[in-house]
């Protein structure tokens, strides 16, 4: 999160548990708090939770769903590529930003 906020884009933390804030940065509980467009969803929890976050992805109009490094999930897959979101898994975005920069 710190990478992508240097990076200038705009991050909003989802925190399913209780938290006030992230880098500063004000959390909300879920996606569909949110009252503006998601264009990615970046998940950093464990692969079982991956495909209720695709749920939630595709229900906010989400563009992309991408699993953190090392994270994996067929069924996250399955959801997110079903409703047309373009989906990343086992990568890290600070990563491939740099890389695309290069």
């Amino acid at each position: 999160m710190r990478y992508l906020l240097g990076a200038g884009y705009r991050v909003i933390p989802v925190r399913p548990l209780d938290c006030d804030e992230v880098l500063g940065v004000p959390c909300v509980a879920s996606l569909a708090e949110l009252d503006e467009p998601v264009d990615l969803v970046d998940v950093f929890r464990r692969a079982e939770h991956c495909a209720d976050h695709a749920r939630e992805a595709v229900a906010v109009g989400a563009g992309a769903l991408w699993l953190q490094l090392g994270i994996r999930s067929e069924e996250a897959r399955r959801v997110a590529t079903d409703a047309g979101l373009d989906f990343v898994e086992d990568a890290c975005t600070a990563v491939v930003h740099r890389r695309a920069l290069r």
